[in-house]
């Protein structure tokens, strides 16, 4: 039988069993926290404005921060339910091969942001080294980054929390994060920065949809660090919580050095943070390696879920094979081109946590074990809700390749002005629901006869 602990943390698909559930309310807290502190989140606050006005980009982070971190609090304590991986728990839903379906798509949405992870971090890196020492080396940057979150996926979620945050990351993080928003308001005048009117091109709910996706982006990976909790309450109120107050912060402060430090571009963040003084420099340089929590994380799910397809292939072989993977792939692939199979990726997710939640409420919010372990091969009632869900999200906001998005604006998509996130969880949840209720109702006519 496996074990596992803070130095041998491979536990594969199987349930964890009581005794290992050692995750609490501050562990999981720091745990969410850490992975919300990230350049990619700060970046796409900077993309809130000059669109909105502070007010409206604030208002649109708070909302979409408590609603996206409802579901991700959600997705938390069903994998403490659960208490197995996430793609090993939408075995329910989806059944066996309709899981498979997901965890295919889950490796290679995992895959694929360890290696923009990667790209930022070497990028981010090599303007750091650049501006203080005279070298880039981006590419020595992406092998030893790609290194150390092979090795951060060794320790698995317990080693990584009690071993790399509560040590010295968490601390590090907030002294920089502390350094960073003092140096995006230095100078500034408080209530130009209130009362600037924004340039319009964007709406609030347009706002909120963006902070709501890139916060249920975490919703495939949630149970597999979440199976560890030691209960429900601190799996929902640790991810929920822990991952809403760096989303708040980051957010509102990558808005806030658009409009103080007059950056046109959003990806020129990281490089005019470093070339503004040594303090700057170094608090970046804290960030950056923080940065790696986000690579550790799509690493040590993308191993996990491969598990669903693979389970006897030993979990350490496994992991060092995705980090292995996203070095090389950092090294080679052109991120312009890459982000937008990236999006395309991420838009089956959102409904597919709509299809989850709403099996998992009309199976009275607890999964039985036989459930999942003895799911049927397949549900498809359930899996035609959620694609009908994807196809709702590409029809409104069709993201992806090129070649894609033009098929699709064929079709002429409406112009809401509310995003896709929300009508596709809604439209994919309403369908499962019924589909699920349905099946349940059969089966229970069936056995009383």
């Amino acid at each position: 039988m496996p074990s596992v602990n803070e130095r041998s943390p491979a536990w594969g698909i199987e349930p964890v069993p009581e005794r290992l559930r050692t995750l609490g309310l501050g562990d999981l807290t720091l745990l969410w926290g850490n992975l919300g502190v990230s350049l990619l989140v700060l970046v796409a606050g900077a993309l809130l404005v000059p669109a909105l006005s502070l007010p409206q980009a604030l208002l649109a982070v708070l909302v979409g921060g408590l609603i996206g971190n409802t579901m991700l609090g959600i997705a938390g304590l069903i994998g403490a339910d659960g208490r197995v991986p996430a793609m090993v728990l939408l075995r329910a839903p989806l059944g066996l091969r309709g899981s498979y379906a997901a965890t295919g798509l889950n490796v290679l949405l995992c895959l694929g942001f360890a290696v923009f992870e990667l790209i930022v971090i070497a990028a981010a890196a090599a303007a750091l080294s650049d501006s203080l020492l005279g070298f880039e080396a981006r590419w020595a940057w992406t092998i030893v980054f790609g290194g150390v979150a092979g090795a951060l996926g060794l320790l698995g979620p317990i080693g990584f929390v009690r071993r790399f945050v509560r040590r010295f990351a968490v601390w590090i993080v907030l002294a920089s994060l502390v350094y960073l928003t003092w140096w995006a308001l230095d100078g500034a005048s408080l209530r130009d920065l209130w009362s600037r009117p924004g340039e319009g091109g964007s709406s609030v709910w347009q706002g909120i949809d963006l902070v709501v996706a890139l916060t249920v982006s975490w919703i495939p990976l949630a149970a597999d660090y979440t199976r560890f909790a030691r209960d429900r309450r601190s799996a929902f109120l640790g991810t929920g919580i822990g991952y809403l107050i760096p989303t708040l912060w980051m957010f509102g402060l990558g808005a806030v050095l658009v409009l103080t430090r007059g950056l046109d571009d959003a990806s020129a963040l990281p490089a005019a943070v470093a070339a503004a003084g040594l303090g700057s420099a170094l608090a970046l340089l804290a960030v950056t390696v923080d940065e790696t929590d986000e690579a550790f994380a799509n690493v040590y799910s993308g191993a996990v879920s491969l598990q669903n397809l693979v389970p006897h292939v030993p979990q350490r072989a496994l992991v060092a094979g995705v980090a292995v993977a996203a070095t090389v792939g950092a090294l080679a692939i052109d991120l312009a081109s890459y982000l937008s199979f990236l999006s395309l990726l991420g838009s089956c997710f959102v409904p597919l946590f709509g299809v989850l939640l709403a099996d998992w409420l009309v199976a009275n919010a607890r999964y039985r074990p036989e459930e999942i372990s003895a799911a049927p091969a397949f549900r498809p009632a359930v899996v035609g809700a959620w694609i009908a869900g994807f196809a709702l999200y590409q029809w409104l906001l069709p993201t992806g390749p090129g070649w894609w998005v033009e098929l699709v604006e064929r079709t002429d998509p409406p112009s809401l002005g509310i995003g896709a996130t929300l009508p596709s969880f809604a439209l994919a949840f309403a369908l499962a629901a019924l589909a699920s209720a349905a099946e349940r109702h059969g089966r229970v006519s069936v056995a009383t006869r």
